[in-house]
């Protein structure tokens, strides 16, 4: 594994122009980095070349000079010392098939994707372990934790983790990422960071739900507390280890994704609480709320694992099967009375 070079002499690819991978882009070409950045409308990348500014996914941030938009995936990735993926997580696998074979045998692979594929059930680096030809679980990273794109790229204090199987390739994406506002800490559990950061969104939407019903902030507190016993169960059924939700990746992207107002995920539950509709919220939306999508990947994958995750089953039938959101916690209110505790 390559130890950290200078910036200058360590090139980058970013895949992926949205309002995250806009922000980590640019983070890293503040740096120093020389950013190559794949962006899939034509549009947004004419404009990003010509006016330095990503107005549709994050308006009112200056681009770097060392931030080169280009709509040639294979050229972005290949030759790089440290490819980011930063799609939608129900296009990455199209995605990344497109170019995967251009990604060299040495190239650190970082994954800030967050979602559960629907037909597989794979997470993202189990997405891209099977389009990217011969990379090694040791190449591949998971950066995630609370961090809201907009924050980041106005610069504002953020801390988050990266997850890799291999401790040097971990310190390598900490420091490659790291700054004097963005500060990155490892583990090793990828699986773990992985759900954590997938399934938060799905209980984000419920948080959004209680907020449009007008409820108050015990059923807040009560939502968020019970969705973190779901994706420990989720994660203790996938083999991760329960600490990693206690961590960033778990309980701190939790709360923020539940309870700030720049979540997407959050907002569009909370118009289904106000009654609005889920084909009419996507028709009007250009940014994607992950949890929408991952709902139904929770769903069918906790189900076939006979995991126990009534918040998440309850989400999916809301925006699936048409569910009242007040009958749906009218159900959740009145299920058999337990134990709050896990044995495990």
């Amino acid at each position: 594994m390559k130890t950290p070079v200078d910036p200058n002499t360590m090139p980058i690819g970013v895949v992926g122009a949205g309002s995250w991978g806009t922000a980590l882009a640019n983070l890293l070409a503040v740096k120093g980095f020389a950013v190559d950045h794949w962006v899939y409308e034509p549009e947004v990348k004419a404009q990003m070349a010509a006016d330095r500014e990503n107005r549709r996914f994050l308006p009112g941030v200056t681009l770097s000079p060392n931030l080169h938009p280009s709509a040639d995936l294979e050229s972005v990735v290949a030759g790089k010392d440290l490819v980011l993926v930063v799609t939608p997580s129900h296009v990455t696998r199209q995605t990344m098939e497109t170019c995967g074979h251009a990604i060299g045998p040495d190239t650190v692979v970082v994954s800030a994707s967050k979602g559960i594929e629907n037909r597989t059930h794979l997470t993202m680096s189990g997405v891209l372990a099977q389009v990217i030809p011969g990379l090694s679980a040791d190449r591949l990273a998971v950066l995630t934790g609370p961090s809201f794109a907009r924050e980041v790229a106005r610069q504002v204090a953020t801390v988050v983790t990266v997850a890799s199987h291999e401790a040097s390739t971990a310190a390598l994406v900490q420091q490659t990422f790291a700054t004097d506002y963005f500060r990155v800490y490892t583990i090793d559990d990828v699986i773990g960071a992985e759900l954590g950061a997938a399934v938060k969104n799905v209980i984000a939407i419920a948080a959004g739900v209680i907020d449009g019903l007008g409820l108050g902030l015990n059923t807040r507190a009560a939502l968020i507390t019970r969705g973190l016993v779901e994706i420990r169960r989720l994660g203790l059924a996938m083999a991760a280890q329960p600490r990693t939700f206690t961590g960033l990746a778990g309980v701190g992207d939790l709360i923020l994704t539940c309870t700030g107002e720049l979540s997407r995920n959050h907002t569009i539950g909370k118009q289904i609480g106000e009654g609005k509709k889920l084909k009419d919220l996507l028709a009007e939306m250009h940014m994607v709320a992950e949890g929408v999508k991952t709902a139904r990947s929770v769903f069918n994958l906790s189900s076939k694992l006979g995991v126990e995750m009534p918040i998440s089953h309850a989400v999916y039938h809301v925006l699936y099967d048409d569910l009242d959101p007040r009958t749906a916690l009218f159900q959740l209110m009145t299920r058999d009375l337990k134990q709050e505790l896990d044995e495990t």
